[in-house]
């Protein structure tokens, strides 16, 4: 930290207490040349001093905001990734030739997720997108980015590159009703809307973060703002992903595959009219 004006010229005065050839500097004029001179000396280290300690704090931001290799780094890495075209040897992508319409369109992944497994391992998972909402690689297009992030990688990194069909939800819920805006049949009265419900159960899926949180009762707050719906409990929530059959949720889960669905046979809406 760098020291006060007064704290360097008094250094400089104790200093000059241990050369005998200075002791004829000794008048007790605050004006002396010899003095004013130590005082320009000390302003100038002063400035010096401040802008190293500017200088220090400058790399210590750099240092603590540094994300080469850290999660979001590798995050950032594959949003990224352009298919279609190949990396020069600086590891780079050469867009001369491109227009920016080729550049965005190349640009297939649109949500990432990057976490760390229990033995060390980075697990990035990876979708597309598709009417505003994540879908599921190809074959190819996951092989190709596999490769691409193989080689801008950090030697020694293991990294587990993924792409899902979305996880699968299973609901049964009870809805009690306004009769004055919803149908027994759950359809709103007013013809806006045959599905208000299910329309507010996908509203909720779809505004999860990439890779976010699932809560039964989040989802069971959000179905009581829809208009018309006075009280809402989920009697049945469940889940999986791929080939394994559906678990119970306890409360709250996250997408195997960064994402859910939830079909309409794996979901029971029982309409009761709140009086």
């Amino acid at each position: 930290m760098a020291r006060t004006i007064d704290e360097i010229y008094n250094s400089l005065l104790i200093e000059k207490a241990n050369h005998a050839e200075l002791n004829a500097l000794n008048s007790v004029s605050r004006v002396a040349m010899w003095k004013l001179y130590f005082y320009v000396v000390s302003v100038f280290q002063w400035v010096n001093e401040k802008m190293w300690d500017a200088f220090a704090l400058s790399v210590d931001d750099k240092i603590a905001n540094q994300t080469v290799g850290k999660r979001e780094w590798y995050r950032q890495l594959a949003l990224n990734f352009q298919y279609g075209y190949n990396l020069t040897s600086d590891g780079k992508y050469d867009n001369s030739n491109l227009t920016q319409a080729q550049i965005d369109d190349s640009k297939i992944i649109k949500y990432c997720s990057v976490t760390e497994t229990s033995d060390g391992k980075l697990r990035m998972k990876v979708a597309k997108q598709l009417d505003n909402k994540p879908i599921q690689l190809n074959d190819g297009e996951l092989a190709a980015f596999s490769v691409y992030i193989d080689k801008l990688k950090f030697d020694g990194v293991k990294i587990l590159k993924e792409s899902h069909a979305a996880d699968n939800l299973k609901l049964t819920i009870d809805i009690w009703y306004d009769s004055l805006v919803i149908k027994s049949d759950g359809s709103r009265i007013d013809g806006s809307s045959a599905t208000p419900v299910k329309d507010g159960i996908i509203n909720y899926l779809n505004n999860l973060d990439y890779n976010g949180e699932y809560s039964n009762t989040k989802l069971q707050d959000a179905l009581q703002q829809v208009t018309g719906v006075k009280l809402c409990t989920i009697k049945l929530s469940q889940s999986k992903y791929g080939l394994y059959p559906f678990v119970n949720i306890d409360e709250k889960i996250v997408a195997d595959a960064g994402f859910f669905v939830v079909n309409d046979a794996d979901l029971i809406i029982n309409y009761r009219q709140y009086v």
